[in-house]
């Protein structure tokens, strides 16, 4: 019978680069940051609240919930930017994402592409905002989450 022998040093090496890791961290916020401040920003010049909150009422939502998410999106989004406590937005990102699938976007599908957009795109987000809540702060975050929880 032949032996099969494994590279155990490749096993044992870490499975991100903790000198890059950070950044790659970092990239993901700006972007994801850069999206939410826009989503905010078009709810508020281009559906204007009022719209906003309309929107929501007719998906049997309170009005006051649209408001909410507009906001969330917009200073959720320059928190993740500047790195002000960026696991928990991105974990409070997470049920307004699953919010917005299920309210929303369910009806229409699966595919973003369908009218009205499927559930696809919100969905992913939310498991991108759940996996950058895991990851960590990454670099150049102006007030850390792990400053909450020094003794």
């Amino acid at each position: 019978m032949a032996h099969i022998a494994f590279n155990t040093a490749a096993h044992d090496a870490p499975a991100a680069d903790r000198n890059l890791a950070p950044w790659g961290i970092f990239g993901l916020r700006l972007t994801t940051g850069a999206l939410f401040v826009t989503h905010g920003l078009i709810k508020y010049f281009v559906f204007t609240p009022a719209g906003t909150a309309g929107y929501f009422q007719s998906l049997g939502l309170p009005g006051w919930v649209g408001l909410l998410t507009m906001a969330a999106e917009f200073f959720g989004g320059l928190a993740l930017i500047f790195g002000v406590l960026p696991r928990i937005v991105s974990a409070l990102f997470v049920p307004v994402l699953l919010g917005a699938a299920i309210a929303a976007h369910i009806p229409n599908g699966f595919t973003f592409s369908n009218a009205g957009g499927g559930w696809e795109y919100p969905v992913m987000w939310a498991a991108v905002m759940g996996m950058m809540a895991l990851l960590g702060d990454g670099a150049a975050a102006i007030f850390p989450t792990r400053r909450l929880f020094r003794r």
